[in-house]
């Protein structure tokens, strides 16, 4: 017959205390829907196939201690447009992946971005270390030699671009 009572007078408590709790949390103050701090609709846009992505790699790979399969980190060195507007701005983070490994060879592509934080999927073009962005010096001429490169390590900081191999949808403000 305690253990009734006592019961009894828990459950009571526990009915009081979460009346209470409801009563002060509705009287919060709300977010006004004309407001300022509404968030802008998104819209999706199609970045067509061939689209360059030029990233810059945010850590050392290798074919010594990367396996094939292995994500990288990159960000976005050049805002993306479509019809002159910025679909992926310049540091946008990028993910990408170990598609070819060998011994002296290494080759990567880019899988994905988080925009607005909704993941969205890329397909690209493979690249190698080789294939980095260089800069252009006037007067400098090819001097046509053909010999094989070291493409087994993919330094931090490399930028490479990149190329769609078929459309992504991505959401951006409208």
């Amino acid at each position: 017959m305690l253990d009734s009572q006592l019961y009894r007078k828990l459950s009571l408590t526990a009915a009081v205390l979460g009346v209470f709790i409801v009563a002060g949390c509705s009287n919060q103050p709300g977010v006004v829907a004309g407001s300022a701090n509404a968030t802008q609709p998104l819209q999706l846009i199609t970045l067509p196939e061939g689209t360059t992505i030029t990233a810059t790699v945010g850590q050392t790979l290798t074919s010594a201690k990367n396996r094939r399969g292995d994500s990288f980190v990159a960000n976005i060195a050049r805002p993306v447009k479509v019809d002159g507007k910025t679909v992926l701005p310049q540091g946008t983070e990028v993910t990408g992946r170990i598609v070819v490994l060998k011994d002296r060879e290494l080759k990567v592509a880019l899988d994905s971005v988080v925009v607005n934080g909704i993941h969205c999927d890329l397909a690209t073009n493979r690249r190698r270390p080789s294939d980095k962005d260089q800069p252009k010096h006037k007067g400098e001429k090819s001097k046509g030699q053909k010999h094989k490169q070291d493409n087994s390590t993919l330094s931090a900081r490399t930028r490479l671009t990149f190329k769609l191999s078929k459309p992504a949808t991505i959401p951006a403000k409208a």
